[in-house]
């Protein structure tokens, strides 16, 4: 797990509303462009049976609830993710995202070119306002945005919706949140894997994140 300060590398891993569906719509009409390639997966999360691994244990739970994929997570220091089945090289990935409750001091988003537990890629946006592209490569984690992870007002903080975009391309990882990018890097380390989500505390617990509609386009 990549703390803001960029010091806290812990992680668990997890084995492959109606206002929220209102906002997203919102949200998407202004901000969502014509997509020119095909639609490689997709899941608005009404089926219990689309793939995704769902745990529930130590009072946290990933599962179909709410009308998406809600992550609640109550250790300290934790990063869980899911993942449906499918393997990607150049992915276009988008994904609605809502804080429901917990602390803002947390993160949330996207992974492309999953290996496996110790190697892939996670575009990441915090309910504080934070952002970063993280790599972990043999269970090291780094941000490839910088050295720590970076403010930007583009992101909607506290218990809202946002609307998050990924771009796995060659060696081009592009990141937007809301119709806008913020980061930007080339890492060459992953050329294919899976996609999916992922969200994670830091020193408080539960984090209570729902993920909607998400899809990968091949770009």
């Amino acid at each position: 797990m990549i703390k803001k300060g960029l010091y806290i590398f812990i992680s668990v891993f997890l084995l492959t509303s109606t206002t929220a569906c209102s906002t997203f719509q919102k949200i998407q009409s202004w901000i969502h462009p014509p997509q020119t390639g095909s639609t490689l997966f997709s899941d608005d999360f009404s089926d219990p049976s689309s793939g995704w691994t769902t745990w529930n244990g130590d009072g946290s739970a990933v599962d179909y609830n709410s009308g998406g994929l809600r992550y609640f997570i109550n250790q300290l220091n934790f990063d869980y993710w899911s993942l449906p089945p499918g393997n990607y090289s150049d992915t276009h990935i988008e994904v609605m995202a809502t804080k429901l409750t917990g602390p803002d001091d947390n993160h949330y988003g996207i992974i492309c070119r999953y290996k496996n537990r110790d190697n892939f890629y996670s575009f990441l946006i915090s309910s504080d306002g934070y952002f970063g592209i993280m790599k972990v490569k043999d269970g090291n984690y780094s941000l490839i945005t910088g050295t720590q992870m970076e403010f930007s007002e583009i992101i909607r903080q506290s218990s809202v919706t946002n609307y998050l975009q990924a771009d796995c391309i060659g060696e081009n990882l592009v990141f937007s949140v809301n119709g806008q990018k913020v980061a930007v890097a080339q890492d060459k380390d992953f050329s294919e894997g899976g996609a999916g989500l992922i969200a994670g505390t830091y020193s408080s617990p539960s984090v209570d994140i729902l993920f909607d509609n998400f899809t990968i386009y091949q770009p």
